[in-house]
């Protein structure tokens, strides 16, 4: 197993020098399941919540999220992001959404933690939304599923 890298050689905190590294096309996508009633589930499909578009306000938030970054995970690089998508992927027999986030970056680091977040706060925006009719909605399984580009190369999770 490698060290950690945000650990210098005393054990403290730093942020990783990129200058000596490549500049290559990098994404990352991240996944996460926002699990809820089945009438929740139905008033943001027929667009009845009472705050507006859910999806819409989620995905704005999402994309926001992942260009704020480095302001809010310590140690992440600013990145001149290329792209960011964030899909939802309605289940009704599971009662859920699935959220998935998509960024893109020709750059020196890669966008693992970007697609991480913008995924976390369009589910959390999804629960802001429609929390007055369903308080006891889940987030659940936020992780990477897959990442490329970079010395450590292509990642596919399982």
């Amino acid at each position: 197993m490698s060290r950690l890298s945000h650990l210098d050689a005393q054990g403290n905190a730093h942020m990783v020098d990129v200058s000596g590294k490549d500049v290559t096309q990098r994404f990352a996508t991240a996944k996460a399941t926002v699990l809820m009633q089945a009438e929740t589930l139905a008033l943001i499909l027929e667009g009845k919540a009472k705050k507006g578009d859910v999806i819409a306000t989620a995905r704005i938030a999402g994309i926001m999220a992942a260009k704020k970054t480095h302001e809010l995970i310590p140690l992440c690089h600013p990145l001149m992001i290329s792209k960011v998508t964030v899909d939802f992927t309605p289940d009704e027999a599971l009662s859920s959404i699935e959220v998935s986030a998509t960024v893109k970056v020709e750059g020196k680091t890669g966008v693992e933690m970007e697609a991480l977040t913008a995924c976390s706060v369009a589910c959390l925006t999804l629960y802001d939304m429609c929390k007055a009719v369903d308080r006891g909605m889940k987030i659940t399984d936020l992780r990477l599923v897959e990442k490329a580009g970079g010395k450590s190369g292509h990642f596919t999770a399982e």
